[in-house]
Order: C-alpha cells, then structure tokens, then sequence
C-alpha cells in the first residue's frame, strides 16, 4: 500500500540453540501509517521485540538470523540494506527506546556525550552545537536543570529521569518512526503515567508515528489506536482498540482481557487465568500454537494453523471458531 510508512511482509526469524532452531518470528505482516500509533502486545517471549529488532537488523548473527521477509521504509527495504546503509536509519528516521532504561546507557559515559552522539553522527553537528542542542531535548522530556546535569553519569538519575532522558535520545533527530519497547516495564505506576503523558504530548507536538510494545493492555488503550495481538511469533488479532476491547475474536485475547480488572461494570467480575504454557517454538506448529491452551478448540484448529481473516470491518482474527458464540466460523 503506498499510503504506508512501514510496510512489513512475511517476516520470519530463528535462534540456532544447541536443542534446536527456535522460530521466534513467523511470518508476521504489519503496516504502519504516518503519525498513527500501534499497539504491539502479547505475553513475554511471544516474539515482539524480536519482530522490531529484526526488521531493523539488530538480531545477533549468530546465533539470530532473518530468514526471510521484506520491511519496507519509505520505499526502501530495510532488510536488504548493508550494514551502512541502515546505521543511518537508525536513530535518525526510525528510533528505538529500549526495554530496561537501567541497562540501557553506556556508565562509563556522561548523558550528555550519549544523547549528543546522534545529533553528531547523523545531523553533523559539532560538539557546541550538539551541546545546546541536547539541553534542549532534556528540557523538553521534563529534566530540570538541564544545563548542570548534562555532565552528570546514568548512576545519578533515578529509573523514571533515565527513561525521559533514553526518550529524549531516541527523539535526538525528529525520527518518523519511534519503537517503545516496553519502556515504562521497570517503573512504578506514578512514573509510568507521566512517561505516556510525555510521548502522547511529544507525539502529537512532533507528528510522528509510534509503535509501542507491552504486555499491559491497560497502557494500550489509553495510547495507541490499532493494536496487534502477538502469540508464539504470530499475529493472531489486529483491530481499533476500541473494536479489540468490544468485541475480542480470538480465544487469546479473551484471556488477556479477563485477566484485568474492569471499572466499568457494577459486578465483581472474578479474574481469569490462562491454563497451559506457551509453545516451545522448536519447530513451525502445523495446527493452531494456542490450540492446547484453548477451551474453544475443535478438531481442526489441532490439525490446520489459520491465518489471518477478516471478521469484521477493519477487525482480522486467525481463529477457526468464533469465541463469542463458541462456533465454527
């Protein structure tokens, strides 16, 4: 689709593990518009920062290896890009703000140095411009006295300080595209509000597109738009927030909804849990992956994987039965 800003098709990624080839990624299609912001959220080892991390070509090689796939960035395949080509995506058009903001700064260096180095490697600019520039950004996630603590090292911020000041690093260079890789996971629910309060106001401020990985739901529908729900590599639903939360289509996401709280109905509504582990992804699952885990299974969803359909406008679900009527579809 040429409206796209990211198109990306068929990706696939494995791990080479002395127990086997894991396949972490498969076959995933996912497009992203200008200015829109995507919900990406599954459980932990479903495949979602692997699936960001590969389409921008950071896996380890090896033991990690892309096997296939396209991702298209404005025209231009990421995937087949050589390793220069893409350093100068990275960071300049498409940022990423990493999982853990406690691990994610080099020590050794001060902040300032470490968010100046992209405005140096990919704008051109000096270190007194670069400088100025930084104090800006920090300024602008909301760190006082920026200009004194510019020379001071990661240990001396707390988590939620280091979190705004990984965003104003990854917002270094006005990208189109911005990756939240569950970036408010380390901090307490306080911290959290503000950090998606800053990237709603930043977002809106800059015009850019977001795609935000989590498993918190509840995060999801106070920021995002259209959310994809991930499991074992795959994509198995992909709606508007507000049809997702309405009308789940697939057993899956029924069990991550049941499991929050709600504070919109008047009944104590008793939490539920999901029965079962997930897939050890040794090998492509020929049936449904969630298929043992499934109250709703049939015969066929243990011999044949769906793909995914549409089952309502703008709503794609990769289910055989219909979990609201517990029907075949």
């Amino acid at each position: 689709m040429p409206d796209l800003l990211l198109d990306i098709r068929g990706l696939e990624t494995q791990f080479k593990t002395t127990n086997g080839t894991v396949h972490a990624v498969n076959g995933i299609a996912l497009g992203l518009k200008e200015g829109e912001t995507l919900g990406v959220v599954g459980e932990s080892g479903c495949g979602k920062s692997v699936s960001m991390l590969s389409m921008l070509k950071l896996i380890p090689s090896p033991p990690g290896k892309v096997t296939a796939g396209q991702a298209f960035f404005s025209g231009q395949d990421l995937l087949k890009m050589s390793n220069e080509e893409i350093r100068h995506i990275r960071g300049s058009q498409i940022s990423m703000i990493f999982q853990d903001p406690m691990t994610s700064f080099n020590p050794v260096l001060t902040i300032g140095r470490q968010v100046a180095e992209p405005l140096e490697v990919h704008m051109g600019m000096n270190r007194e411009q670069a400088t100025k520039r930084v104090i800006d950004l920090l300024d602008m996630v909301g760190i006082s006295q920026a200009k004194e603590r510019i020379n001071d090292y990661p240990h001396q911020f707390s988590g939620g300080m280091r979190q705004r000041v990984m965003i104003a690093m990854a917002l270094a260079c006005m990208p189109q595209i911005l990756i939240a890789d569950e970036p408010t996971t380390a901090l307490d629910v306080t911290i959290q509000a503000q950090i998606i309060d800053l990237v709603k106001r930043l977002r809106d401020e800059l015009g850019m597109a977001i795609i935000w990985i989590t498993h918190d739901l509840g995060i999801v529908a106070g920021l995002a738009k259209r959310v994809v729900v991930m499991y074992a590599g795959y994509f198995i639903e992909e709606a508007s927030v507000k049809e997702l939360y309405g009308n789940p289509q697939h057993p899956y996401t029924l069990g991550l909804l049941g499991s929050l709280p709600r504070m919109d109905s008047d009944q104590r509504n008793r939490l539920v849990s999901i029965d079962g582990l997930p897939p050890v992804l040794y090998e492509t699952p020929e049936y449904c992956p969630f298929a043992p885990r499934c109250q709703y299974a049939i015969e066929r969803c243990r011999q044949e994987n769906p793909s995914l359909q549409v089952v309502a406008p703008d709503h794609r679900a990769a289910c055989w039965v219909d979990p609201q009527t517990g029907r075949a579809r």
